[in-house]
């Protein structure tokens, strides 16, 4: 062979190895979805993992309702509100000093 038609049996072997068919962009796009949704995938479970509490934290502890306020906390409350006067609050804070442990026993 001589060197001419070697260059061009190189060129033509060249010319059809560096295309890819319709079948080879569909696999490189597919490759290319899965790969970043493996990415993606192991990111989020990593955050996941890693914002978990741990076991026997104070996470685990069941939900309570908060307490509900005392009759001593109602009876400021309106006073604060203006819904009742200093004469009125003072005489409502005498009863329940003087009976609120008899009003709590049943």
């Amino acid at each position: 062979m001589s060197d001419s038609s070697t260059l061009g049996v190189i060129a033509m072997m060249f010319w059809y190895d560096h295309d890819m068919s319709g079948w080879g962009w569909f696999g490189a796009s597919l490759g290319m979805l899965v790969f970043w949704g493996l990415i993606i995938t192991a990111l989020v479970l990593l955050f996941r993992a890693l914002s978990r509490p741990a076991p026997g934290g104070s996470h685990d502890a069941p939900w309570t309702p908060p307490t509900p306020p005392s009759a001593e906390q109602l009876l400021a409350e309106r006073f604060a509100r203006g819904e009742i006067d200093e004469e009125e609050y003072q005489r409502r804070l005498r009863v329940l000093h003087s009976t609120g442990a008899d009003l709590t026993k049943h």
